[in-house]
């Protein structure tokens, strides 16, 4: 399975730096047994950072910066 292009993936996050924190947050949560958000296509086994990653691309993952309202 192919991970999505980090051109989307970035136009979603406002750096490249939150893209890494928040894919990583999602990767654990994965990992730790949460719902995926995206339906799996094939059999075989996704990473939980690739899957973290398909969802970030998709839109169905948001995530918001905790110093966004901070100038």
């Amino acid at each position: 399975m192919r991970q999505p292009a980090i051109d989307s993936l970035i136009q979603r996050t406002e750096s490249k730096y939150a893209l890494v924190v928040a894919a990583a947050k999602r990767a654990r949560l994965i990992t730790e047994g949460t719902t995926l958000l995206t339906e799996k296509s094939n059999a075989k086994i996704i990473k939980p950072v690739t899957q973290a990653l398909e969802e970030i691309a998709s839109g169905k993952l948001l995530f918001e910066s905790p110093n966004s309202g901070i100038k």
